[in-house]
């Protein structure tokens, strides 16, 4: 018997927004009638019209009618989020071999016909398989079949070594042996997606002898360009939530979902009573699971770099200030010479553009790649390899020169 999801997660959290939603919407129906529920500005027009129709309307029929319509969108999303949870589907796509391992850091190598060597460099926070998600949903693999070699930087779960590590621990230790492991000698192309990307901009800048280009995918910078509130917010959270953990040593998973689900509380509702009328045994709908999947399995962040993103990234904004210091050092963009690419997507809640765009102008010698998706979309859409993954490819062929492949494997404990 297929076991029952556990998602999405944290499942009460997500019945709360919904439940709090239905309970307020039938709450304000006499404010509404009487003229005297706020709304925004830009709706006032809409409001006014809405109440002049709902003039002739008997209050009786009218509540009758919006507890209709609330018992109807209960009904879909609770049948989505069952469908969902009791779907067969699950991910069968087997890791690739490791050339490198060091504690629960692997590198991935995904390029078995050789081929130019990409070091990919993901999140910190979700699991890096989003780049390798399902049989043709993969990034990775349609890298390999363009004549690439990808090498994936997995993090995997941090242990009791690494719930004690910062980010210098992460890019100046394992992200550095990494891309040694990788370049074999000679400056690799190094891509890095979300706060990924940060992490390879900090290993471009501290060792350019490492690094041949660099491409960075939905990656941060200027955490104040866009919803500076929200980011002073997290910041103001960071000191009391790693207080609250600090028995653990890490940010558990279900704590990092919810800080998701805040940038959209009711984002669950909208997914999972869409879900409820997809098509059975449909693409879309093992697109679907297969995304809620990797979303649902995350991993913990450890505590001391939990501090040094919320408090100093989102807080402070010390990247976007020039104040990010990895082993002491300042990361500068401005230093890195190196061909670079900044692929923003115009859809991305989770980095808005402005953030990542702010790289543009720092980078020497940036060029920009713009995309109509979101932030994972750009991974998993329909239209992913035709705006991002094709020309992303070319990109990284034109500055990454093909080397034989080496024989043998090197392992570190």
């Amino acid at each position: 018997m297929t076991a029952l999801r556990q998602g999405p997660r944290p499942l009460p959290l997500h019945l709360a927004s919904a439940a709090m939603l239905w309970t307020s919407s039938r709450a304000v129906l006499p404010l509404l009638r009487a003229g005297l529920l706020p709304w925004r500005p830009e709706l006032l027009p809409e409001a006014s019209a809405l109440r002049r129709s709902l003039a002739p309307v008997a209050a009786e029929a009218f509540a009758a009618a919006v507890d209709a319509e609330l018992r109807e969108r209960s009904a879909s999303f609770l049948s989505g989020l069952e469908r969902y949870r009791h779907h067969p589907y699950r991910r069968a796509l087997d890791d690739p071999p490791v050339p490198w391992q060091d504690g629960s850091t692997r590198l991935l190598d995904y390029g078995a016909g050789g081929g130019a060597p990409v070091l990919v460099v993901p999140s910190l926070i979700n699991r890096a398989y989003i780049l390798d998600l399902a049989e043709g949903k993969s990034l990775l693999r349609f890298l390999a079949g363009e004549g690439l070699r990808p090498l994936l930087v997995d993090w995997g779960r941090p242990a009791a070594l690494e719930r004690g590590f910062n980010l210098t621990d992460y890019i100046a230790g394992r992200l550095e042996a990494a891309a040694a492991a990788a370049a074999e000698g000679t400056p690799v192309a190094v891509l890095g997606y979300c706060m990924g990307g940060l992490l390879a901009l900090a290993l471009a800048d501290r060792r350019p002898d490492l690094v041949g280009s660099l491409a960075l995918l939905a990656s941060p910078w200027d955490f104040h360009a866009e919803r500076a509130g929200w980011a002073r917010l997290l910041g103001e959270i960071a000191a009391p939530l790693t207080q609250s953990f600090a028995a653990l040593g890490e940010v558990p998973v279900d704590m990092l979902q919810m800080l998701f689900a805040a940038l959209d509380p009711l984002l669950a509702l909208r997914k999972f009573s869409r879900f409820a009328g997809l098509a059975p045994g449909s693409g879309e709908e093992r697109d679907f699971v297969a995304v809620e999947d990797w979303l649902n399995d995350g991993v913990p962040l450890a505590l001391p770099v939990a501090q040094e993103c919320l408090a100093g990234w989102y807080g402070a904004n010390t990247p976007g200030r020039g104040r990010w210091r990895v082993a002491g050092r300042a990361v500068l963009p401005q230093r890195v010479e190196r061909p670079s690419l900044v692929v923003a997507p115009a859809n991305d809640r989770i980095v808005p553009p402005r953030t990542a765009e702010a790289l543009l102008e720092l980078l020497p010698a940036a060029e920009r790649l713009t995309a109509p998706l979101g932030h994972i979309g750009m991974m998993v859409a329909r239209e992913a390899p035709g705006a991002v993954w094709r020309p992303l490819a070319r990109w990284l062929l034109d500055h990454a020169a093909p080397r034989p492949r080496r024989s043998g494997r090197r392992r570190r404990a």
